[in-house]
């Protein structure tokens, strides 16, 4: 449902952006860090708006997969030292069993 939701959200926002880019046919001149060039506004607006959001998408999969391999070297730890602590239970007798009364 919360997909169906985001989907539908971006699917309103693109056809919203289509109708006004449609209406914006005025030519302007970009200067970028090189050169510069003319364009239409809604494909300059449209362009810039692709690069960041695939650009945001690229720095959030990277702090996502560097969470998921801290997390993997986490877990891959406590499993080590749950071994070590079974093991070191199991070679040591408990302090009551060796007690008489």
């Amino acid at each position: 449902m919360k997909y169906l939701l985001i989907f539908l959200v971006v699917l309103v926002i693109f056809i919203i952006s289509v109708t006004l880019g449609a209406h914006n046919d005025q030519i302007i001149t970009f200067n970028y860090l090189l050169a510069q060039g003319e364009f239409r506004i809604s494909t300059l607006l449209a362009s810039l708006f692709g690069a960041g959001f695939l650009l945001g998408w690229a720095i959030c999969g990277l702090f996502w997969l560097r969470l998921r391999v801290s997390l993997a070297n986490a877990q891959r730890k406590l499993k080590r030292m749950q071994a070590q602590n079974e093991q070191s239970t199991a070679v040591t007798p408990s302090p009551t069993a060796s007690r008489r009364d």
